[in-house]
């Protein structure tokens, strides 16, 4: 678990309402400070995007890669697109998948990203949602880890990516403010034409850096790590089979190759005694053309010196065929030597590759159960210390706080809010849950009246009305008092504990206006700044 230093902030006047707060500042001076922790929004937003749209913007992009998978290919445009860089003549370095997001992208939570990341491995090479899920996951803390890393990139890809990388953009950051517009998430190839399991290089998206700091998390990513080396087990079975098949297929080449073999020797025997013959067919044509010549009335030795050039001459031409058998059956021979040499080297490489697989899984799974152990440890010391909800301040600048819980006994953090835009350090307990003001005005998102699970410290419902950035949060009884946002004008809004709307004043209000709970009234700043009193059963001007 992360250490802190914790400390009180002033009280909010009531019992029900606290204000610890844990200083950014102390979380950044601590050892492990640049873990790989997402920044996302996750406050409320105006509009929300279903989950089959999210993934369709990956499943189109995939749709084209997949109509190519060996060809270099651009698909999509704006806010999303990918450069499928892969070139079959570059021999060293990797292929890979580059997945651009746009300056006008709005996804703001890498859990969507990884939506984006799984549907188009899916689409385009055809990966479970589970398997491509699980690679999402690894590429995006992957690409974080090597952000900005041109060199290590450059280092282990084709020129073909590096041409399209550059070091301003290359990874992806962990904050979502700085995704559009500045992102390339890089996924290494490693069987393009074959696809299957294997399309994805796992062993370089795992790394042990990437693994490092994927145990910071305080899960440790257990379950993603686990998905992982499930996937490396059955792409290690997947090896082992090919390779089996490469191994049989390399004794078949093999024994072919000695069979060409005794045919090249048989081609020999046969080219050199054509050429004996050939030689003594030529002696015994110029004997007796020398015969001939020696009595040209003698017309029997004119006929034989005829006969013995003609018998010559065809063994001569039988000769030059052998010879030319004899060298075809040599580059035969020499073409099945390169495929024997070619299925011995496929099925060593299969084999070292599921070697591979089977050891890193063998390895990760000591590792995972050794961090599980750890785990429980931690959940069994934490459950018998005393803990307490704090806020920890998170950006000082615009006051945005998170809501975590915290072993009061040695300061560390039991479990954290994944929303970290709690606004002005206010939240109060409505009930089993917690309200507060969250969001901000960017983007897709929102600034509503939240509430909070003490459990999980989600977000489990937020108000229909809008809600001023700078509004208060003042809590009366059962009640909640904030400061609605409509357009350019701002009221005060009453709330119960379940974020239904009870009353809104007729009169505007500063949207950073002060809230004074007095008995009957409610005082305010009105819209020009002067005090406006106000009745609390109607949120009404006093006359």
């Amino acid at each position: 678990m992360k250490k802190i230093a914790v400390f009180l902030a002033a009280l909010i006047l009531t019992a029900n309402a606290f204000a610890l707060e844990v200083d950014k500042s102390e979380l950044e001076s601590a050892p492990d400070a640049e873990s790989i922790v997402f920044i996302n929004y996750t406050g409320p937003h105006s509009k929300i995007d279903s989950l089959m749209s999210i993934k369709g913007i990956g499943s189109n992009m995939g749709k084209n890669v997949a109509a190519s998978t060996e060809k270099f290919t651009k698909a999509g445009a704006g806010r999303y697109s990918v450069i499928h860089a892969v070139n079959p003549e570059e021999k060293d370095g990797l292929d890979a998948d580059i997945i651009l997001i746009g300056s006008d992208a709005e996804v703001d939570h890498i859990n969507n990203l990884r939506h984006i990341i799984a549907a188009y491995l899916s689409s385009a090479y055809g990966y479970t949602e589970k398997d491509a899920e699980t690679i999402a996951v690894f590429v995006t803390v992957y690409n974080a880890v090597y952000r900005g890393k041109l060199d290590a990139f450059n280092s282990r890809y084709k020129k073909i990516v590096s041409d399209n990388l550059s070091a301003e953009k290359c990874g992806l950051s962990v904050n979502y403010k700085d995704w559009p517009g500045k992102s390339q998430i890089v996924i290494p190839l490693f069987d393009v034409s074959n696809g299957g399991l294997s399309t994805i290089d796992t062993s370089v998206i795992s790394d042990t850096q990437v693994v490092k700091h994927m145990q910071d998390d305080d899960d440790k990513n257990i379950e993603s790590r686990k998905d992982m080396v499930d996937l490396k087990e059955r792409e290690a079975e997947q090896a082992a089979e090919k390779a089996q098949t490469a191994q049989k297929n390399a004794v078949q080449e093999q024994k072919k190759l000695s069979e060409e073999k005794a045919k090249t020797e048989e081609a020999k025997k046969e080219a050199e005694e054509s050429k004996v013959k050939a030689e003594e067919a030529e002696m015994q044509a110029a004997e007796a053309e020398q015969k001939a010549k020696e009595n040209p009335k003698d017309k029997e030795a004119q006929k034989e010196a005829a006969e013995s050039r003609e018998k010559a001459e065809e063994a001569k031409a039988e000769a030059e065929e052998k010879q030319e058998a004899l060298e075809e059956q040599e580059k035969a021979e020499e073409q099945q030597k390169v495929s024997a040499e070619e299925a011995k080297k496929e099925a060593a490489e299969q084999q070292a590759a599921a070697d591979k697989k089977t050891s890193e899984a063998q390895e990760e799974r000591k590792t995972i159960a050794s961090d599980q152990q750890q785990i429980i440890k931690e959940e069994i010391k934490n459950a018998a210390a005393s803990s307490a909800y704090a806020i920890q301040l998170v950006d000082e600048a615009n006051l945005l706080s998170a809501l975590v819980k915290v072993n009061t006994e040695d300061g560390s953090i039991i479990k954290s809010s994944p929303v970290r835009f709690i606004r002005n350090r206010t939240v109060w307990q409505a009930g089993t849950n917690f309200v507060a003001i969250a969001g901000e005005n960017s983007g897709n998102g929102a600034v509503k009246l939240v509430l909070l699970s003490p459990d999980t410290m989600e977000i489990t419902k937020e108000s229909d009305e809008t809600i001023a950035e700078k509004s208060v949060l003042v809590q009366d009884g059962s009640e909640y008092y904030c400061i609605i946002q409509e357009g350019s004008d701002c009221y005060l809004g009453k709330f119960d504990a379940e974020l239904n709307r009870k009353l809104k004043s007729d009169s505007t209000v500063k949207s950073a206006t002060p809230v004074t709970v007095t008995g009957k009234n409610i005082i305010v700043s009105d819209a020009n700044g002067k005090v406006l009193v106000l009745e609390k059963a109607t949120l009404r001007k006093v006359q």
